[in-house]
């Protein structure tokens, strides 16, 4: 079956052999694993901080925020953050839809009311998505890969931008060392798409190194 993106451009990917490739998701799933469990040893003592920073400003709300978002083949999964916003702040979405800053099924707003104080740095510095490294161990995301969307913004894709759910998703990708909010939805998709047909070991090890450099020098989070 042919997709063709939004400029009626033919998606060249082919997804059975990618499908295929046992090898290297093999390899992948190991040092996900591997990696992501000495990373939670290593960094729990952030972990503590943060806690205790959340704690002190919202001595009553949870640490940690879990979400449904959806992975590869739109499978749907809980995944786990640092709580960055006031406790009810998913009832208070519908009021600020018409204020989001980005183009397509995402929202974004740079001064978003709902963050707190301890949550715009930890977002800033993309500390908030560590505790992520607990869904890449249990085996619902991956390191490297498409950023896991929601349910509602899933139900506004077109086709073409579902094919950006045909691998497992991860906690950085291309959008993320690229500019990442200052990056439009449509461009994220084809970021993703541009991942899922040149992944491979190296390339993972490539985007894993650019994120290194997006903790030091942030690149427009939040």
């Amino acid at each position: 079956m042919e997709y063709f993106n939004d400029e009626g451009k033919n998606v060249a990917i082919n997804f059975e052999y990618q499908e295929r490739r046992y090898l290297y998701k093999g390899i992948k799933r190991i040092f996900d694993f591997v990696a992501s469990f000495i990373g939670l040893v290593l960094l729990s003592p952030l972990f503590l901080i943060v806690a205790i920073a959340i704690k002190i400003e919202d001595p009553k709300g949870p640490v940690f925020y879990s979400q449904i978002r959806l992975g590869k083949k739109q499978e749907p999964f809980k995944m786990y953050k640092f709580r960055s916003m006031v406790v009810d702040a998913d009832k208070h979405l519908k009021e600020l839809l018409d204020e989001n800053e980005i183009e397509g099924a995402m929202f974004k707003m740079k001064e978003d009311p709902r963050v707190t104080k301890v949550g715009e740095f930890i977002r800033k510095y993309s500390i908030d998505e560590l505790p992520q490294l607990v869904n890449v161990l249990l085996g619902n995301m991956s390191l490297v890969g498409p950023r896991p969307p929601l349910p509602r913004e899933v139900k506004e894709y077109t086709e073409y931008d579902k094919l950006r759910l045909a691998v497992k998703p991860g906690c950085t990708g291309l959008w993320q060392i690229s500019g990442r909010n200052d990056v439009g939805f449509h461009e994220m998709v084809e970021l993703d798409l541009k991942y899922i047909d040149h992944r491979g070991f190296w390339f993972d090890m490539y985007v894993l190194f650019k994120t290194v450099g997006v903790f030091v020098h942030p690149n427009a989070a939040y």
